[in-house]
């Protein structure tokens, strides 16, 4: 189960405490905190939780592949749809894209927690062109209510996203497969490796790859969580209650890189495929 995604940080970043380092002590869950906003990001009204990032532990188990039904890839209906791509096509190959992000080095002056309670073991990296990271899969079901995302199938449903709509309205998580990047904070501010909303990431799992935006904003001291389509489109169980990934999911965020419109997952793949050939070419 996954907190729900934060807007959240003070004007100040000096002002935040940082994240906890590895094998140091569990810091006590925290009372609910006062909403505040973060400077260049939409308002948007959100009932914070007393100890939220202890809510989130992570994806329950599954039953074994064989009893799952085949994953639908992709968004779900509508612009941007498409059909399901094999290496063989033409698409930078998973294999690749880790290859290239094997060795970090970190952009984080700390680490991150998979989960609340998790090891802080999780280092954000960077090179030239892009940051990354390897973690676990939460599903963010927040944005524009839908059949699968809403207040009654997502105990922390928000009907808004850090990031909106270039009209406006908060995003699709049902359509649109989008990541979440943690609350700016002495650890890492991705604003200071320009990334924002709507920067385009790669997202790895198993022999897949796939393409989103930046849509969402999470806990300070998390990472690893992405929208109900993104996780569908890569065969994770995408049920916000109980799905996710445990492990092994890479993200890869193109650094100064920007989707137009933020919410058209087409011109997402289009751009995120090539420029994440420009990043396995080391162009």
């Amino acid at each position: 189960m996954r907190v729900q995604s934060l807007t959240l940080v003070a004007a100040s970043a000096a002002l935040l405490a940082p994240t906890t380092f590895p094998n140091a002590p569990t810091a006590p869950l925290p009372g609910a905190p006062a909403p505040i906003l973060l400077p260049g990001v939409p308002d948007r009204a959100v009932s914070p939780r007393a100890g939220r990032s202890g809510v989130r532990t992570g994806p329950v188990a599954h039953p074994p592949a064989a009893f799952l039904p085949p994953p639908r890839i992709g968004p779900v209906s509508g612009a941007g749809a498409r059909p399901e791509r094999n290496a063989g096509e033409g698409s930078v190959r998973a294999a690749d894209l880790l290859a290239r992000v094997r060795d970090c080095e970190p952009v984080s002056s700390g680490r991150y927690r998979s989960d609340a309670g998790a090891p802080a073991d999780i280092p954000v990296c960077g090179t030239r062109d892009a940051v990354y990271w390897k973690a676990d899969l939460d599903v963010d079901c927040d944005g524009r209510p839908g059949d699968r995302c809403n207040s009654r199938t997502d105990a922390h449903f928000s009907p808004a996203t850090a990031f909106t709509r270039s009209d406006g309205r908060p995003l699709d998580a049902e359509r649109l497969p989008y990541v979440v990047v943690p609350e700016p904070s002495d650890t890492w501010d991705h604003r200071e490796d320009d990334v924002r909303g709507g920067s385009l990431a790669a997202v790895v799992h198993g022999d897949r790859v796939r393409y989103a935006v930046v849509g969402d904003i999470g806990p300070r001291d998390l990472v690893g969580e992405a929208s109900y389509a993104a996780a569908r489109s890569l065969g994770i169980p995408a049920d916000p209650e109980g799905g996710g990934a445990a492990s092994d999911v890479t993200y890869i965020v193109f650094k100064g890189s920007e989707a137009e419109p933020i919410e058209d997952p087409a011109a997402a793949e289009r751009a995120g495929e090539r420029l994440a050939r420009k990043f396995v070419r080391g162009d």
